[in-house]
């Protein structure tokens, strides 16, 4: 008899912690983060952060969704289809000042930086194209019609007083774009992705490539017009260059809306930066983030993000 209530009593241990198990998952908030299709750098990253959300925010989980991608999720962030989105900073700050393809202004804050996008611009070493305006009259592998790529061509010609009738533009992905480009068919193909991106990594495998570099005026001059660009130090043994190349690039960012609650917005920021080592465990492309470029974006933080920044700086120079 006494080995029978022992057992009761375990079972009813067992099933009040189910309870208190299934009480407490019942009352976490589940956050879709708006990231992009399968095949992109954005989703792998938006199920890692997914994953960091859930295991160390307070009564939070996440959920990556697939999206068009960097245009699309400003628009579902302000709708409030979805609670975050992933989306590149220049397309953050066209969205809050209704310019480019969003003709209202979008009710949009920062959370933090994520991975850089830089904008590969290459052909086949040999060529005699060595700079951006030896572009002129040539074969060129644009990326796909209204991608991000084909924003800053245009920006790129405007600065060296070209169009896009000086050149022969294909749209095309960017796996399609570098295959041509391998096979001769286009004289150069431009992709703006994180590094390195499996389009050119693939046209390396049969050839040798060269970058095209932009010169330190022209950098300058597209940096002080769209100050949602950067720049960013390309090592050479990425892909296989005589030397390091400065390029031009935008840094990813993850948005919310201004009226998400203040401690939500603080334990996603914390769950996120403040794990960062597990973060570059499960997704390499997070090796490239630098936390602390989250104080520099072209839109505010949101005042949850913002004040988790802060005890991180001060938790860095203690």
């Amino acid at each position: 008899m006494r080995v029978l209530n022992t057992l009761k009593h375990l079972a009813l241990g067992a099933c009040i912690c189910v309870l208190i198990a299934s009480c407490s998952k019942r009352e976490s908030q589940e956050l879709h983060l708006a990231t992009a299709s399968l095949g992109g750098a954005f989703y792998p990253a938006g199920q890692s952060i997914s994953n960091l959300v859930s295991k160390y925010a307070d009564k939070l989980t996440m959920l990556p969704v697939v999206s068009a991608g960097a245009i699309q999720n400003p628009r579902l962030v302000h709708s409030g289809e979805v609670d975050l989105g992933m989306t590149n900073a220049n397309m953050a700050w066209l969205a809050v000042n209704a310019q480019g393809p969003y003709a209202e202004a979008l009710d949009l804050k920062a959370v933090g930086v994520l991975h850089a996008s830089i904008l590969h611009m290459v052909t086949l070493k040999g060529s005699s194209i060595e700079s951006f305006t030896d572009l002129r009259g040539k074969r060129v592998a644009v990326g796909p019609a209204g991608g991000g790529t084909y924003g800053f061509l245009i920006r790129l010609l405007e600065v060296h007083d070209m169009s896009i009738d000086d050149i022969t533009p294909s749209y095309l992905s960017y796996t399609d774009g570098f295959t041509q480009l391998g096979d001769r068919n286009v004289d150069a193909a431009l992709a703006l992705a994180g590094f390195p991106t499996a389009a050119v990594m693939q046209a390396m495998a049969t050839q040798e490539l060269s970058f095209i570099e932009l010169s330190d005026n022209k950098l300058a001059t597209m940096l002080e017009r769209y100050p949602y660009y950067t720049t960013r130090e390309l090592p050479k043994e990425i892909y296989r260059q005589d030397a390091d190349i400065t390029v031009i690039g935008v840094n990813n960012m993850l948005i919310t809306s201004s009226g998400m609650d203040e401690e939500q917005v603080f334990q996603i920021a914390s769950s996120i930066y403040g794990h960062m080592d597990e973060l570059k465990k499960n997704n390499a492309i997070a090796a490239q983030i630098d936390w602390q470029q989250s104080l520099a974006l072209p839109i505010s933080l949101h005042a949850g993000a913002a004040r988790y920044f802060e005890s991180a700086i001060q938790d860095s120079t203690e």
